[in-house]
């Protein structure tokens, strides 16, 4: 006798990247089963008004790096929605010797910064001639620029970002892995200055856009709009459910048709047991590997060992002039040879409109990572004061805040540390050899909303192939 299925595809996580998932393959016209844990869908990214604030947990916003982000807008009817960041996020600042200085838009502004040495601006002369690694051989972030661009673009450059993306430690992050397309960049042309000068042609024909010149957006009502309205859309979803076992089932005919997948559950509704042809985990990678290592111990193995390191977000408002800097940018980050206890801050009521009130600033700040991950875990009235203290010392602000709300995530961003395409390679084996398993969120492909987005459009197209000749 068949099995009856209760869904074409089952998933596990409602994060952007399984809301993601499960949107593409309901408009592919399968049944789909979304099952998160939390009493809404989102993940990080949320959102809250508080004192007239829009405060938000996770990302702030995010890049238009691919026409898959307007598709999506459009197919759930929010791209009237979309805000774009004022033309002040252009500007951004690195901490240097305590004070804030403004990285160079224009090669006039980066020959004339004091952020960067005479010797540090001539040592990029050499940087063409510099011969590419092997192929084979996996470079720290570290190693890479040290070896191409020196220590002082690490130290100064670098480092403050690598913590911005990653909350992450160059020394440790894979530059192929985090960072592919300087990898592709030295690979292809053997220089990223000629790279960049020689690959303009490819990226005009590339849809896809880079990071460095995509447009910044967020949203009206803040972030939790993209996530809330895929939520809305799906058919079938259920929040408050935790998936507590997933096992590969038995074929009853004993033949090549794959049997699916069971699902249990325990959460409000009680416990209760689903079958699927298809589950895919799109959970963090250490919860993903709690369901997988009963069936597939090695790709279990390696996402336990991806790092998240803990980072604390700390929304602060201070009474508009109590500020002595303009706040006339995105933000600033803060290099790990400063000596601080922030990551950095962004300049949230500056970047978009709706922010706060017009008498109110409103500044968003991390801390911890991997460079610190002790402060992220201090009480959260610990790390509002230390806050208060870099925003008065950094940014000449009052001691005192109007109110600060601080967000604290134990594991927060993934890191694509050195080996990190071996411990993926041992996940898609356990995609090969287990028909009907997959595995989708932010530790593979890329961290941000777009990457996230383009990663689930890859694999929505993947679980709808196996489904048509499953």
């Amino acid at each position: 006798m068949n099995r009856s299925f209760d869904a074409d595809a089952i998933v596990v996580g409602g994060g952007i990247s399984g809301l993601a998932c499960a949107w593409g393959l309901q408009k592919s016209g399968r049944k789909v089963l979304l099952l998160e844990a939390a009493g809404r869908a989102g993940g990080t990214i949320g959102t809250v008004r508080e004192h007239g604030c829009l405060l938000e947990s996770g990302p702030n916003s995010t890049l238009d790096t691919t026409p898959l982000i307007g598709r999506l807008l459009d197919e759930l009817g929010i791209a009237g929605e979309r805000i774009d960041a004022a033309p002040a996020a252009r500007n951004r600042y690195i901490l240097r010797q305590g004070k804030l200085l403004a990285l160079p838009l224009s090669p006039a502004a980066f020959l004339s910064t004091p952020l960067f040495s005479t010797l540090a601006k001539l040592r990029l002369l050499r940087e063409p001639f510099i011969g590419r690694s092997p192929e084979n051989i996996e470079e720290s972030v570290a190693d890479f620029v040290r070896r191409r661009l020196g220590t002082e673009f690490l130290d100064h450059a670098i480092n403050p970002f690598v913590a911005g993306v990653y909350a992450g430690d160059p020394e440790q992050l894979s530059v192929s892995a985090a960072f592919p397309k300087l990898h592709e960049l030295e690979q292809a042309h053997g220089s990223l200055i000629l790279g960049r000068l020689l690959g303009a042609g490819a990226r005009a024909r590339n849809p896809e856009t880079s990071k460095q010149s995509a447009a910044m957006f967020a949203f009206r009502d803040g972030m939790q709009t993209l996530t809330d309205a895929i939520a809305r859309r799906l058919e079938h979803i259920e929040l408050g459910t935790e998936v507590i076992g997933v096992e590969p089932a038995q074929d009853s005919h004993g033949g090549g048709h794959c049997g699916g997948h069971l699902v249990r559950t325990g959460g409000a509704n009680g416990h209760r047991e689903f079958h699927a042809r298809v589950v895919l985990l799109s959970l963090p990678a250490y919860a993903a590997a709690n369901l997988a290592a009963p069936f597939a111990p090695r790709a279990a193995a390696a996402l336990e060992a991806i790092l998240y390191p803990p980072v604390a977000v700390a929304v602060s408002a201070y009474r508009r002039g109590s500020i002595a800097h303009a706040l006339d940018g995105f933000g600033f980050l803060v290099p790990q040879c400063e000596g601080r206890q922030i990551l950095g801050t962004i300049f949230s009521s500056t970047l978009f409109d709706n922010r706060a009130p017009r008498e109110l600033d409103l500044l968003t700040t991390f801390v911890g990572g991997m460079r610190q991950p002790a402060l992220a875990q201090l009480d959260e009235s610990e790390i509002a004061e230390l806050v208060q203290a870099e925003h008065a010392s950094i940014l000449g602000a009052a001691p005192r805040a109007e109110f600060v709300k601080v967000r604290r995530w134990p594991r927060a961003i993934p890191q694509y540390t050195l080996g990190h395409f071996a411990r993926i390679a041992q996940i898609e084996e356990a995609e090969r050899t287990i028909p009907g398993l997959f595995f989708c969120a932010n530790y593979r492909g890329g961290v941000s909303i777009g990457d996230c987005i383009r990663s689930a459009d890859g694999t929505a197209a993947r679980v709808a192939s196996f489904l048509r000749i499953e």
